[in-house]
C-alpha cells in the first residue's frame, strides 16, 4: 500500500486531489495538512512513501521545505503540484529532487499517470535487491536514445512505459474490458481504453462487443 500525504493550503483542491488517489488501487491518504509546519510535524509522526506538495503555502514555500522533508525521510517521494509557473522556482523544485511537477488545474489522466508512474517505480525499487539501469532511467526521466526512440514513435499521451505494462495485462488476461485495464494498471477507465484503442490501431489488439447478464454490449479488448 503506497502511502501518501496531501500539502495543499485550499482544503477543496485538497479533496479533488484525494478523490483522484481514491481511484488508484494500493493508495492511501494518511493525512492532509494546509501549511508547511503542520506537513513538516505530521511526517514526524506518519510513515509516507510519497507527498503531493503545493508550492504557495500561508507559511513558507513547499520549495524551502523540501530538504527539511528529505531529512526526515530520505527515501519519500514529492510531486509537485502548483500554479507556480516561474521560472526560478520550477528550477529549483527539480533541483532538490522532485519526482515530477505538475501545473493546477490538474486532470484526471495527468494526475493518475504521474502517481501510477511512482507507484510502479516504488514497488519495483522494493522488490529488487540490487537496482538496473533500467530502473534508474525510468526515476531519473528516461534518457536514452532507446527510451527517446520509444517516445518518438508513440503519440501524445502514450507514455512507452505505461504501454509496455497495458501489453503485458493483455497478455495475461484472457481478454478485459477498459475498466477492468484501468483497475489492473491502477488507472482511470478513460486511461485504459485509449491505450487499448491506441494498440488496436497499432495492430497489436482486437475488440469484441459481449453481452453482459442484462444485454447491455461491453467491448472486451485482446491480445492480436
Amino acid at each position: 500500500m503506497l502511502k501518501v500525504a496531501i500539502t495543499e493550503d485550499d482544503y477543496r483542491v485538497a479533496s479533488i486531489h484525494e478523490g483522484f488517489l481514491n481511484k488508484i488501487e494500493g493508495c492511501e491518504v494518511v493525512f492532509k495538512s494546509l501549511t508547511a509546519e503542520d506537513t513538516i510535524n505530521k511526517l514526524k509522526e506518519h510513515d509516507i512513501d510519497l507527498i503531493l506538495l503545493d508550492i504557495y503555502m500561508p507559511d513558507r514555500l513547499g520549495t524551502e521545505i523540501i530538504e527539511e522533508i528529505k531529512s526526515i525521510k530520505p527515501e519519500i517521494g514529492i510531486i509537485m503540484i502548483s500554479a507556480g509557473t516561474d521560472k526560478e522556482i520550477v528550477q529549483d523544485a527539480l533541483q532538490k529532487g522532485v519526482f515530477d511537477y505538475i501545473i493546477k488545474p490538474v486532470t484526471l489522466d495527468r494526475f493518475v499517470e504521474t502517481v501510477e508512474k511512482f507507484k510502479q517505480f516504488y514497488e519495483e525499487l522494493r522488490r529488487k535487491d540490487e537496482v538496473d539501469q533500467e530502473l534508474l532511467d525510468q526515476y531519473f526521466g528516461r534518457t536514452g536514445a532507446k527510451v527517446e526512440e520509444e517516445q518518438a514513435n508513440t503519440p501524445k499521451g502514450i507514455d512507452p512505459l505505461t504501454l509496455k505494462k497495458v501489453k503485458s495485462i493483455l497478455k495475461q488476461e484472457n481478454g478485459v474490458t477498459a475498466e477492468e485495464m484501468g483497475q489492473h494498471m491502477g488507472a482511470s477507465r478513460t486511461t485504459a481504453r485509449r491505450y487499448l484503442e491506441y494498440l488496436i490501431s497499432e495492430g497489436e489488439c482486437q475488440a469484441e462487443l459481449e453481452y453482459g447478464i442484462v444485454g447491455r454490449p461491453e467491448r472486451k479488448y485482446y491480445q492480436s
